[in-house]
């Protein structure tokens, strides 16, 4: 979060509040990134509400821009703004589709997640982040060196977001049920599992410098154990990120951070491999 020097925002002039705007602005104050505000639509002109906006984030003293554009389509006009910019983070409003619809239709938040190079922060609440608990959601179970650069990276903006806001981290991580049609014995018995999973956390924990008060650990599926973590301890942003293989089109993002987007009652930052970040700005350029 420190080496953001720019974050783009997305206004939703259809909204009198911008609780993306209010999340940049925490982060700006700290960090001193530059803000660059972007209004997707291609029917109605709202250069006035970004010369308001832009004004009076000047005058508070932010490094302000500002533009309106379309392209297509939402996630594909925020991507070219994201890359046209050299922007390190997004942050956008999440606001919850029509269950019918996401039942037809892949939500827009979700293709901006699964395609977004950069970070992207979802605000879901106005709840402010002083004082609260930031999340971390991580998968020790998974060692290997892909998801141990995930961990660092989620557990690194879990920690300074806490430090900019005052707050404290937790981290969770789920493992799975015993399954006795497991062909590996140590998945058949839930006391193995507990005692393998446990020997991963300490290493994790080692490593991280994570201690036991600040470490949940559960059984269960993570889609559901995470959000139930984070109404537990009163969250206000659950740190959440995803690993997959660039050889696989489309496969682009696990859909755990999909699925909790509208489950979860904190904001969401989801975070990308490095291997997934290549692969998405190689798309990109591909047109």
């Amino acid at each position: 979060m420190q080496a953001v020097r720019s974050i783009l925002v997305i206004i939703e002039p259809q909204h009198a509040e911008s609780l993306a705007l209010k999340r940049a602005k925490l982060i700006s104050a700290v960090t001193g990134a530059h803000l660059h505000l972007l209004v997707y639509d291609k029917k109605h002109d709202h250069s006035a509400l970004l010369s308001v906006l832009t004004t009076g984030l000047v005058s508070e003293g932010f490094s302000v821009t500002a533009e309106q554009q379309w392209n297509e389509t939402l996630h594909q006009t925020i991507i070219d703004a994201q890359l046209d910019k050299g922007c390190g983070l997004v942050i956008k409003q999440h606001f919850p589709d029509n269950p019918l619809k996401k039942a037809l239709l892949t939500p827009d938040d979700w293709k901006l997640l699964r395609l977004c190079p950069s970070p992207v922060l979802m605000v879901k609440t106005s709840t402010p982040w002083t004082g609260g608990v930031v999340l971390a959601a991580v998968d020790v179970g998974n060692s290997d060196g892909e998801h141990r650069a995930l961990h660092f990276s989620i557990v690194d903006h879990g920690f300074q977001i806490a430090a900019l806001a005052k707050a404290q981290l937790h981290v969770i991580t789920a493992h799975p049920s015993p399954m006795l049609s497991a062909a590996d014995p140590v998945f058949q018995l839930k006391e193995s599992i507990e005692a393998r999973y446990r020997d991963q956390c300490r290493a994790f924990q080692a490593e991280f410098d994570v201690d036991d008060a600040h470490l949940h650990i559960a059984e269960g599926p993570a889609d559901v154990l995470i959000p139930y973590t984070a109404r537990k301890l009163n969250a206000v942003v659950t740190v959440i990120g995803t690993v997959a293989r660039t050889g696989i089109s489309g496969a682009l993002i696990g859909n755990t951070a999909e699925v909790v987007l509208d489950s979860l009652e904190t904001d969401v930052l989801v975070l990308k491999t490095e291997e997934i970040i290549a692969h998405l700005e190689e798309l990109a350029a591909k047109g």
